[in-house]
């Protein structure tokens, strides 16, 4: 095992863990600059299926999600395949671990929005929901004032909640009621940039509005495993079974 007892038994009975250092910052940064440069890109030629914005008071479009990063590129391909990565996820869930999907969060300074509580085999519905993992890496230091992510500690343990949308001009956000999140167990998980969190698929988590003057950037990449099943496309769509994928 190449991380420490500590560390997985963390992950097991919270439900999710940080292990700081596992890129260098430079590293980091180039992806987070060239995800930006994407971005704007996109943006410019109006491919809205390709990202989400956020809208400053200003009138200011500004970047919130580059959408499927893995398909930008074999910079961002090389990055959240790095076996450094691998190899601490393939530690934690005990199987070799495949990747399906992957996102990068973007929360600009004074205006990244807030993500609600949710769980995210609520929208994967996969089994079993122990050998899928969501891995986020911080391309900026995350903390409390930019937006960090915060769980609700050994959520993990119990079932996928039910979720609805509270706001219909935000469909695209489903939570669970209010009564059934007990934020007497909120815990924030703050990282230092080129550190990872990792998540179990059952845990309820969020993250708020970035108030500071700092970027609060997130590489986020989910991994199955072989044995894993979906009751909808999650893993049938998943990278590791595209032909270009596996070529490479």
């Amino acid at each position: 095992m190449n991380i420490s007892q500590e560390i997985y038994d963390q992950y097991w009975e919270k439900g999710w863990v940080v292990v700081e250092g596992v890129f260098a910052p430079e590293e980091v940064e180039r992806i987070a600059q060239l995800a930006l440069e994407v971005t704007d890109d996109e943006i410019k030629r109006g491919e809205s299926s390709n990202y989400s914005v956020d809208f400053a008071g200003d009138g200011r479009t500004l970047p919130r999600k580059l959408i499927s990063p893995f398909e930008k590129g074999t910079a961002f391909q090389t990055f959240v395949l790095d076996s450094r990565l691998r190899d601490i996820i393939r530690d934690l869930i005990g199987v070799e671990p495949l990747l399906f999907a992957d996102q990068i969060f973007m929360k600009p300074p004074h205006f990244g929005t807030a993500k609600p509580y949710h769980q995210d085999n609520f929208y994967f519905k996969c089994d079993p929901a122990d050998h899928v993992i969501t891995v986020w890496v911080a391309m900026d230091d995350a903390d409390e004032s930019n937006g960090c992510l915060r769980y609700i500690e050994g959520s993990h343990k119990g079932p996928v909640l039910p979720h609805e949308v509270p706001d219909p001009e935000e469909e695209y956000n489903s939570v669970p009621p209010t009564d059934l999140i007990d934020l007497s167990k909120e815990v924030l998980a703050e990282v230092k940039k080129g550190g990872v969190v990792f998540h179990h698929s059952k845990m309820l988590h969020t993250s708020h509005r970035n108030e500071s003057e700092r970027w609060r950037r997130g590489y986020a990449s989910h991994w199955a495993s072989a044995e894993t099943t979906s009751e909808i496309q999650t893993i049938e769509k998943g990278y590791f079974r595209r032909y270009d994928f596996l070529k490479g």
